[in-house]
């Protein structure tokens, strides 16, 4: 390796937004994460839905009601009958 083009290697703190920390080794002396192996749902086994605008729920509510258009079967036109010709 070359000297003096590469960054140095420190001991850093990683913390998470959970506020679980831990040391390993990176170029800068501190990293925040927003999620880490304590709170992520795939090690935890727990799933946790984040809706802050209700979402989820207005989903939910569309599907319970059986009213979601995309879902319904279109409505059949009826013909409607010929006029009948007018002779002049």
């Amino acid at each position: 390796m070359k000297e003096g083009i590469h960054p140095d290697y420190l001991e850093t703190t990683v913390t998470c937004g959970c506020g679980h920390s831990f040391q390993t080794r990176s170029t800068r002396t501190e990293l925040k994460v927003d999620i880490c192996n304590m709170c992520h749902p795939f090690y935890t086994g727990k799933l946790k839905y984040i809706d802050t605008a209700g979402r989820i729920e207005k989903f939910q509510s569309k599907f319970a009601a059986g009213s979601y258009a995309s879902l319904q079967n279109p409505a059949k036109k009826k013909k409607k009958a010929p006029k009948p010709a007018v002779d002049s």
